[in-house]
């Protein structure tokens, strides 16, 4: 039996987004949640104030030399499918699914617990609801969301900017606020014997920057536009040098603000901080506008995961016959409503996780960050085995310093995904050992496969 593939070739997205947008897009998903709840444990992990911003710096580094290398990946083989394509075209269809299945079952799906935990924390500062407050917040988020899903609520790209624009708006007027109106806290002595003032004192250098990053994360994201932007050759590296540009600078005079308000210590004891140092220069009033700005930042962030999330599960089920359930599209309401129930009810599970393990932002951090950079690192190598493939005369743009750049952030991928295992807690192996099982499923989900031929789909078999 045969039938007509979804992606053929009439169905192409077209080259839609400028410079401008695509930037805006990028530096929305990055710039997100994380700001105002992950500093704290940064900061638990920082033996002193200088490595505490000198982590931050690291973050943006790094960030910049992995978006140097997706911006050769994304102008060469520039495909809606982004990383997916990447991997399937460097080492054939079984990466391409588990690729798929960490989305499905860890990456999505735990960073919308850890967005709906934020919120809970964020929520519970002006309605707390017991010991239990911040999780029965983010079960509600989930439920709330995927319900409106369901229902076929789209989610506006014009209210995303505005949620956008008023995070980095709020979070520019803190750090200004912060480093001009204040008293400075009193600060970690800078001589003292746990090495205050040195760069290379004793820090949990590996536990810090998998927070570091997670908060910088998103820039990979870019490759998801790289088959609708315009002249993507062209403008692809403007957007990942300038977005990473941007946000390093946002980070960094906000992560400063944070110190000379609060000083280190307190810092490290803050789990809502973004309502901390407003309290802190503007009293109780402060406290609450930006926990109702981090509660709405939250809400756009879940939703607009939970929205990619259901149609990277609704490729799945129409692209392998064993998730079919999944790769059903309800026309009535232009929603892919089975991929959204699936979704819903694993980040439901991750959330009972979360409250089962009671350090539910750690804990999805924990479960997301090796499967995360288990990937990242798969990606970056591509870029090798394409160099090594293709005549790098018909590559239009080419990462400088190729191979010592790509090589650098090769080597902290492997870093970075040695110590999500080494330096983290259950989480981890939880999430790992869900990947892992995405081996065996995949050979079970081949033999029921649809396997794709000249853009139609060959049915393995029948029912």
């Amino acid at each position: 039996m045969q039938k007509a593939s979804n992606s053929s070739t009439g169905n192409k997205p077209l080259p839609s987004f400028t410079s401008l947008s695509s930037l805006a897009v990028v530096i929305g998903i990055v710039v997100g949640v994380g700001i105002f709840r992950l500093p704290p444990i940064v900061a638990g992990n920082s033996a002193n104030e200088l490595q505490f911003i000198s982590f931050w710096i690291a973050g943006g580094v790094i960030s910049l030399l992995g978006a140097l290398c997706y911006a050769e990946l994304a102008s060469s083989k520039p495909d809606a499918g982004g990383e997916y394509y990447f991997l399937r075209e460097a080492y054939g269809s079984p990466i391409g699914f588990l690729l798929s299945w960490g989305r499905m079952t860890v990456i999505q799906t735990g960073s919308i617990a850890l967005i709906a935990f934020v919120l809970g924390d964020y929520a519970s500062l002006i309605a707390d609801l017991g010991p239990h407050s911040s999780s029965i917040y983010a079960a509600f988020t989930v439920i709330l969301l995927t319900g409106l899903n369901l229902m076929g609520t789209r989610h506006s790209g014009k209210s995303q900017t505005v949620f956008t624009s008023a995070i980095v708006v709020i979070l520019v007027f803190i750090a200004v606020s912060g480093l001009v109106t204040s008293t400075p806290a009193e600060m970690m002595n800078v001589s003292g014997e746990d090495g205050g003032g040195s760069l290379f004192a004793r820090g949990a250098a590996g536990s810090a920057m998998i927070f570091v990053l997670l908060t910088y994360g998103g820039w990979n994201e870019a490759a998801y536009l790289s088959g609708e932007l315009i002249n993507v050759q062209r403008n692809i590296i403007k957007i990942m040098v300038v977005g990473i540009g941007l946000i390093t600078t946002l980070y960094l005079l906000v992560n400063v603000a944070y110190l000379h308000v609060l000083g280190l210590e307190s810092l490290k004891n803050s789990e809502t901080v973004g309502a901390a140092i407003t309290g802190e220069l503007f009293g109780p009033a402060g406290s609450l506008v930006v926990s109702l700005i981090v509660i709405m930042a939250a809400l756009s962030t879940a939703n607009a995961t939970i929205i990619t999330g259901a149609r990277t599960n609704y490729a799945l089920g129409r692209d392998f016959r064993l998730f079919s359930y999944m790769g059903r599209w309800n026309t009535s309401r232009n929603t892919p409503a089975n991929a959204l129930v699936v979704q819903g009810i694993i980040a439901l599970l991750l959330v009972g996780l979360g409250a089962w393990s009671k350090e539910s932002v750690s804990t999805m951090v924990d479960y997301t960050a090796p499967i995360f950079w288990f990937f990242l690192l798969l990606t970056t190598l591509s870029l090798f085995i394409f160099r090594f493939r293709q005549n790098t005369g018909h590559i239009p743009y080419k990462v400088p310093l190729y191979p010592v750049t790509p090589l650098l952030f090769l080597i902290v991928c492997l870093y970075m995904f040695y110590s999500s295992l080494a330096f983290t807690g259950i989480g981890a192996l939880v999430g790992s050992s869900f990947l892992i099982v995405g081996i065996p499923v995949y050979f079970w989900a081949r033999k029921r496969n649809k396997v794709v031929k000249a853009g139609v789909y060959q049915e393995a078999g029948t029912d």
